[in-house]
């Protein structure tokens, strides 16, 4: 499963070919001129033994090569940081982008039934640590394997006997590196994996600031924050203990492996094998052989923690999309406002039945209020018209044409929907309110306020129409945010409209204004509202009373007054209460 996930992350890699060959390039290069240097200090040494046998000429020149090289592996290795961060750059960016574009695609059945804090530890924390990963792996692996490659070969040419010692000894720092990284993998995972459970508590409790002061549920917010925060911090602590137990152990085994060169080496010199020189670069070789080991053990670890990130990431990225359009989808551009439902059902999910064989026919341009106690099934109604959820049976069809056959976007531009939640993103006032038609001019953004009601407190703002608002609005009022949502809809004026408790947060003076907005607006479109004051829908021309899943009674305001049936019973008790 570890070697699937790191293919796969790799293989992010392609787009960036030929950073990753110079990359190689550069990293042979500045290991070959580290590899020069104990050469040529070698040879200086024993340019100095014996007495009155030193040779001045030669000691400086290989001191000026030495200097050559030393600045040689700077540059290369500048330039191999240059590409390598380039490179683990561009991959998280790609997978991010990935998974963002993921996003856009899931179901919103999937969105609504996910912690949205945990999608976003996927798709934030948990890339970044993959970022960190990356940038140590391509950083160190290249290097670190050259140099082994290459200390190995310089030793072989020097005594094969004292290179044996090292290669025989090195298998014990591999063995305990590759132990405590599987040990690793596991805790890195269960680290990820509660950390995002942690952000989506976070997300919950700062979306929901004010229902946790209004409800007093301060002491047990902090009590699960502890609980998560104790379990993140206990598995951090093992993550990090095991995987920090990788250097000092491969560094003990390191520093055995370097006694023994320079023991067996001493022996070897004194018996004039090799000259002090070659001891003196080969004990050099020794060191550099088993510092990449070090390092890489040390890049291993980081990469458990990655790919227990990644495999998360992917996991996002996997999730089914949207059922996917037909070759064939039409792109609607002017729907005629003709609405048909046929034997519909649907359920969230299949053991509870909410909406069944339910049958309408809206004509162009009709009024459609859709009425019922709680749960009886109107918002569902709105998304399924919508589609942002499909019919488990039967169909839906605007124009003739089965929706399912239409592209979601053309479907959805052919909609104006005011919700009764409000959403407004981090930008102007003016961005927000153009949101659904970026082109419009000041002029009709200006007349789209004014239709909603909403010009009068937008001037009163700090800098009118360019006041900068937070993602949540920042200090304007419920009401407020519903008639910049408002103006938003009056300005794209599309074919159809959906308007569900879009004036529940206004105060009744401005709903009366803007009903008549409204009115004028609904004029000639097709129009479905949902509506919990019953008095602001008598104009409708068909109510629609909803009741477990089905249409229980249909007709205006009048003729379901005359049956004093269910809606009777509904309107009058909302009238006494009045």
């Amino acid at each position: 499963m570890k070697k699937d996930t790191l293919k796969r992350l790799l293989s992010y890699a392609k787009p960036y070919r030929a950073k990753v060959v110079m990359t190689v390039i550069t990293a042979l290069l500045s290991v070959g001129f580290t590899l020069a240097v104990p050469v040529l200090t070698g040879r200086a040494v024993d340019l100095i033994i014996g007495k009155g046998l030193t040779d001045y000429k030669g000691i400086l020149k290989n001191v000026l090569l030495i200097l050559i090289c030393t600045a040689a592996t700077v540059v290369c290795q500048y330039v191999m940081t240059v590409f390598t961060n380039s490179i683990a750059y561009g991959m998280i960016k790609d997978l991010r982008c990935e998974a963002f574009k993921r996003l856009q695609k899931l179901p919103m059945g999937t969105v609504d039934s996910t912690p949205h804090g945990e999608i976003l530890s996927r798709i934030i924390q948990d890339i970044d640590q993959i970022s960190d990963g990356l940038l140590m792996g391509f950083t160190q692996l290249f290097t670190g394997a050259a140099t082994i490659l290459g200390t190995l070969g310089f030793m072989l040419s020097i005594s094969v006997k004292i290179a044996l010692v090292v290669v025989i000894l090195t298998p014990l720092s591999m063995f305990t590196a590759s132990f405590i990284a599987r040990k690793t993998f596991s805790f890195f995972k269960a680290q990820s994996e509660s950390r995002g459970k942690l952000t989506a508590l976070i997300e919950e409790m700062i979306s929901g600031q004010r229902t946790v002061k209004a409800f007093g549920y301060e002491d047990r917010a902090q009590k699960r924050f502890d609980v998560l925060n104790n379990d993140l911090k206990n598995l951090s602590v093992k993550a990090v203990f095991f995987s920090s137990l990788v250097n000092p152990t491969t560094r003990f085994v390191n520093s055995i492996v370097y006694a023994s060169v320079g023991i067996f080496g001493a022996f070897s010199a004194i018996k004039a094998v090799i000259t002090v020189g070659q001891l003196t670069c080969f004990l050099s070789y020794a060191n550099q052989y088993t510092k990449p080991f070090n390092e890489i053990s040390e890049v291993v670890a980081e990469l458990q923690n990655a790919l227990a990130c990644a495999r998360r990431v992917f996991a996002l990225i996997d999730m089914p999309t949207e059922i996917p359009e037909p070759d064939n989808a039409v792109e609607m551009t002017a729907p005629d406002g003709n609405v048909a439902l046929k034997n519909v059902s649907f359920s969230y999910k299949p053991e509870i039945k909410l909406i069944e064989n339910l049958n309408l026919s809206v004509n162009s341009g009709q009024r459609i209020a859709i009425v019922g106690p709680t749960g009886c099934g109107k918002t569902t109604l709105i998304n399924l018209l919508m589609r942002f959820y499909d019919v488990t049976g039967g169909e839906i069809s605007v124009s003739g044409v089965n929706i399912k056959n239409i592209t979601r976007k053309s479907l959805r531009n052919s909609y104006g929907m005011v919700l009764q939640e409000t959403w407004l993103f981090e930008g102007s006032v003016r961005d927000n309110i153009a949101y659904g038609n970026p082109e419009a001019t000041d002029e009709e953004i200006i007349a789209a306020a004014k239709s909603a009601h909403a010009h009068s407190f937008i001037k009163r703002l700090p800098q009118g129409y360019d006041t900068i608002l937070s993602g949540e609005g920042g200090s304007l009022s419920q009401g407020q945010k519903q008639l910049l949502c408002i103006a938003r809809v009056m300005l794209s004026l599309p074919p159809m409209l959906i308007l569900d408790e879009a004036t529940s947060s206004i105060d009744t003076l401005t709903e009366r204004r803007i009903q008549d907005a409204f009115a004028n607006m609904m004029n000639g479109r097709t129009s479905f509202i949902v509506a919990h004051r019953l008095s602001t829908i008598k104009s409708a021309d068909c109510i629609l009373v909803m009741k477990a899943g089905h249409i229980i009674e249909q007709g205006t305001h009048d003729e379901l007054m005359s049956k004093n049936g269910f809606y009777a019973n509904l309107y009058n008790s909302q009238f006494s209460q009045e």
